[in-house]
């Protein structure tokens, strides 16, 4: 029978109910029975099916023949056909003794095409869409996708974009979908405005955020787009940033940015209050758990009385106790620091309490929102696993890990409450972000190891097919030289944090008496041993090929250069065969841009498994960064290094195993422009056993350009040694072999451009020795560390 159409149960009610929650395209027109009276059919007739086998739709239906049912069954079967995701609109009705489901089929996407779109790629525009080829239609969906493009267009600093959208029918239940794109005008951020900030400058807040305003470079950078996502994790850059420097009140009031649409351009508006500078007073431990005595951990406590309040070294201490607690075996041990201001005094005293906490574990890990970095990527950063003890420090240090591999706009982890009351669950939320570099660099030198205009270009990729890998091809050269590497890293080799990777490459050469080649490859091995300190082990095979002019031999004086180097070149091919370790010291603040903290290396290398080197060289160098002024963005660098290397076997050393002087050792002169030298071969330069150097520097934003230029200014003092050269080669005349110090000073240009980081320097030496050889500009990249 058929059930008179102003009927509906309570149970049909519900199921209509669920279906009006569906996209609106979805009419749902079905029939039910009283629930008072069950009634039987004796077959089931599917209609209106085209893809969908009529078994497969029967498969869904809870009613059988010969079985009785009631208006329960039929929302069952319903809301079943409906969660298939396959059927725009179902009808259930019984004629007789028949069951008549009715339904109509999505129709199928043949094609997704986009039209107008230059700025974003077609696979792009792909994977930001949901509806895909050979999947189901939905005009809901449509509408939703139309939004998700706009979004897309929106974080590449095109507002304006507009998306329309339209359906082509192919026949056969099939359709294309296309979206028309209307990229719009590049928008741009006109000004980025502070207000309320007075013990730091705009330019030093500018360099906290990550928005930049635009300049003529923005087309290469892409951090003038005006972001809401971006905005927020400015803001916590900000807390940060006055957190760490004694401002405990400090908040955002607000953030925002204003359109101007006659010229699409963004005013942003930051407005804070900093609130008072705070100190630490006093500082204590309160345990609670047995055996465990406060006093007993102090030395790990990161705060003391009478420093500047800063929010890292609460982390940072909590950290501490908390590992160390774990260690002891209290895995569940919370770590609670408490804060008592002294408003009067600016003063903020501390006291970390320690309880034993609530046992409770991870019940799992819930990544969201990654398009394209993987998840063991993400998951591999923490160190909690599904079923270990929950830990809040080491979430958050797992957050801090993956905001510092710079693949993702944004990081968020939060709990939601797991299956038990014990259990909870970790949500992760990224936004990923282009790893992707293609970077050009120009220079210019007037000596030394590669004289003349060079130019380098390089194509990287900091999170190689999403797996987290790092790779790099670099080229380069000029008039005298020529430069090509390739690197790979793979930073959890074997599933552990150990960085694997390997270098190839190869260095032409061109002097005016000789030219050189160099073929070599390197695998090597890190593994960080605590947060700052790490270590590196490396395997180093070079091939070196030497060519002198034709004629030249030792004892000829028409060659023009040195025996050192005749002989040296008599040896081609050179084979050096070396491992090498080193340890690296790490607490800077920010690599791009330092202000605060140490970056320090010793290497030791080890020449003489096979090949003809044998030597054992030492190298170290420290790098000191401390803010002389944060109103003005001051900058003081103190660096000192130094370097030995010794010989051994029947070999000795060669003019090219001995250190060379460089613009890294001390600028004003040319490269190997100090130094012992050959009397007897027109002094020149034989490099040395032996070096040490120092530098201080101050470095500072330039008054008439904008931050955004991303160009400082320095001055600097430079002294260096280079002595004890151990050539012994017949007529060579080794002189200036005792330790002379060689001074300068300078001033240089600093500029973090698209291309990296670029320096121009002008030095003037202030001490120096008869036969050295001076060259006052260098241009070329900066290397810090």
């Amino acid at each position: 029978m058929k059930v008179a159409s102003g009927f509906l149960s309570a149970a049909s009610a519900v199921a209509l109910s669920a279906a009006m929650a569906m996209p609106s395209a979805f009419v749902l027109q079905f029939a039910s029975v009283s629930v008072a009276q069950a009634a039987t059919v004796s077959s089931i007739d599917v209609r209106g099916n085209q893809r969908v086998d009529a078994e497969t739709i029967r498969s869904y239906i809870t009613i059988k023949p010969g079985q009785s049912f009631s208006s329960a069954d039929i929302d069952e079967s319903v809301k079943r056909l409906f969660s298939t995701g396959l059927f725009s609109n179902v009808s259930v009705n019984q004629v007789g003794g028949t069951l008549v489901v009715q339904v109509s089929e999505y129709q199928i996407v043949n094609q997704v095409l986009f039209q107008g779109n230059k700025k974003i790629k077609d696979a792009q525009l792909t994977s930001t869409v949901q509806l895909k080829s050979r999947g189901t239609f939905s005009p809901d969906q449509l509408e939703a996708d139309a939004e998700a493009i706009r979004a897309a267009y929106a974080r590449v600093g095109r507002d304006d974009a507009t998306v329309t959208t339209r359906t082509i029918d192919l026949g056969e239940n099939r359709v294309n979908v296309v979206f028309e794109i209307n990229e719009g005008g590049r928008t741009k951020i006109a000004a980025i405005n502070f207000v309320g900030n007075e013990a730091f400058g705009d330019r030093r807040l500018s360099d906290v955020i990550a928005t930049k305003e635009s300049t003529l470079l923005s087309f290469v950078l892409r951090d003038d787009i005006y972001d809401e996502d971006r905005l927020r994790a400015d803001e916590e850059a900000l807390r940060r940033f006055y957190f760490n420097r004694g401002y405990a009140d400090f908040q955002v009031v607000s953030a925002f940015g204003e359109l101007d649409e006659a010229t699409n351009e963004y005013t942003v508006t930051i407005t804070v209050e900093e609130g008072d500078k705070y100190t630490f007073s006093e500082i204590s431990v309160d345990s609670t758990l047995p055996d465990v005595p406060g006093e007993s951990l102090m030395p790990l406590v990161e705060t003391q009385s009478g420093d500047v309040y800063n929010a890292k070294n609460i982390e940072d201490t909590i950290i501490a106790l908390t590992e160390h607690l774990a260690g002891l075996g209290y895995a569940f041990a919370q770590v609670t620091p408490r804060g008592d201001r002294n408003f009067e005094n600016r003063t903020i005293s501390v006291v970390y309490t320690i309880d034993q906490g609530a046992k409770t574990y991870v019940e799992r890990i819930e990544i969201r929102g990654n398009t394209r970095t993987r998840d063991y990527v993400i998951r591999r950063e923490f160190e909690v696993s599904e079923g270990d003890a929950f830990n809040q420090v080491l979430i958050q240090r797992a957050k801090r890990r993956l905001e510092a591999l710079g693949f993702f706009e944004t990081v968020e982890v939060a709990t939601a409450p797991g299956s038990e009351a014990d259990q909870v669950v970790l949500v992760v939320d990224v936004v990923d972000k282009s790893t992707g570099e293609f970077s050009v660099g120009a220079g210019y030198t007037t000596g030394g190891d590669s004289p003349g205009p060079s130019i380098e270009g390089a194509i990287t990729e900091r999170n190689f097919l999403g797996r987290g890998q790092f790779i790099k091809f670099s080229a380069g050269g000029g008039e005298s030289s020529q430069d090509y590497q390739l690197s790979f890293t793979e930073p959890y080799f074997l599933g552990r944090r150990i960085a694997a990777g390997f270098d190839i490459y190869q260095r032409q050469r061109d002097y005016d008496d000789y030219d050189s080649e160099t073929t070599g490859a390197t695998i090597r091995f890190g593994l960080p041993i605590t947060e700052t300190l790490s270590t590196q082990i490396a395997y180093n095979l070079s091939s070196e090929e030497y060519n002198l002019e034709d004629g030249c031999d030792v004892g000829n004086d028409f060659c023009g250069v040195s025996n050192a180097i005749v002989d040296a070149v008599a040896t081609s091919p050179w084979i050096k065969s070396s491992v090498s370790g080193a340890l690296v010291y790490n607490t800077i603040d920010d690599m791009k841009s330092p202000h605060a903290g140490i970056y320090a290396n010793v290497t030791t290398e080890v020449a003489g498994l096979g090949g003809d080197a044998q030597f054992v060289k030492l190298t170290a160098r420290g790098s000191y960064y401390h803010t002389l002024s944060e109103e003005f963005d001051v900058v003081g660098i103190v660096s000192a290094g130094g370097g030995h290397i010794v010989g051994y076997g029947d070999g000795g050393l060669r003019i090219f195993d001995q250190f060379q002087s460089n613009d890294r050792m001390i600028r004003g002169f040319a490269y190997g422009g100090i130094g012992p030298y050959d009397a007897a071969g027109d002094d020149d330069k034989l490099g040395g056993t032996t070096y040490f150097n120092a530098s201080a520097e101050t470095q500072f934003p330039l008054p008439l350009l904008p931050e955004s230029f991303g160009i400082r200014g320095a001055v600097f003092a430079d002294a260096a040694t280079l002595y004890g050269s151990d050539i012994n080669v017949v007529g060579v005349d080794v002189q200036g072999n005792e330790m002379q110090w060689r001074a300068s000073v300078g001033a240089g240009l600093i500029w973090a451009s698209p291309f990296g980081p670029l320096r121009i320097d002008y030095a003037v030496p202030v001490l120096k020795e008869e036969t050295d050889e001076v060259q006052e500009f260098n241009f070329g990249v900066s290397t810090r560390f």
